[in-house]
């Protein structure tokens, strides 16, 4: 196992060297990960939307069913039957009880398609910073290199320091509370 993790530990070592050196790749994984993202709360917005809908329609039919008993209910109370007037009394009230179910889900679903278009645009704002801040750091990184390679600066102490306007570190704090926000709005949909 310890050499395993030796090789695991080198490898990403390496990985972390090579994207410093090409903070670009780094910014375009990110922006990768937020557009499947975004493909995935579609999704979602969609199936959301679907389960919308098909719950407006029990509404509207157990709506009906409601109208339907309560008509019965004076039909028999009419020809004093009071028995079917009881009966179709408690198949009424059943059926609001159901009508009111489904109402909370329907008004739940609704909250949730809410909360995830709030994260699709949340997740389509990041990827738009990532494209850029990758876009900023390619340039950079062309530029600097470009100026080293043609002048033939020395790293040395009046060497021009890379000061990247993408922070590594701020990137990673975007996708972290991105993927924090989605992970919130997830449980919340639960």
């Amino acid at each position: 196992m310890g050499l395993f993790d030796d090789i695991n530990q080198f490898l990403e070592e390496r990985l972390d060297e090579f994207l410093r050196n090409n903070p670009h790749l780094e910014f375009q994984a990110i922006e990768e990960q937020l557009r499947e993202q975004e493909q995935d709360t579609t999704k979602l917005i969609a199936k959301l939307q679907l389960e919308e809908k098909s719950l407006q329609s029990q509404i509207l039919e157990t709506a009906e069913n409601i109208q339907a008993w309560h008509k019965r209910i004076g039909k028999a109370e009419a020809a004093k039957r009071q028995d079917l007037a009881d009966a179709a009394r408690e198949r009424e009230a059943e059926l609001l009880r159901q009508g009111n179910q489904v109402w909370g889900q329907m008004e739940g679903v609704k909250q949730r398609i809410v909360q995830a278009q709030e994260l699709l645009k949340k997740v389509k704002q990041k990827r738009q910073e990532m494209k850029t801040q990758s876009t900023q750091a390619k340039t950079s990184t062309t530029a600097n290199n470009y100026s080293s390679d043609t002048v033939g600066w020395d790293r040395g102490a009046n060497a021009p320091q890379y000061n990247r306007s993408a922070d590594p570190l701020e990137a990673e704090f975007q996708k972290w509370e991105v993927d924090e926000e989605l992970e919130r709005i997830k449980r919340n949909m639960k």
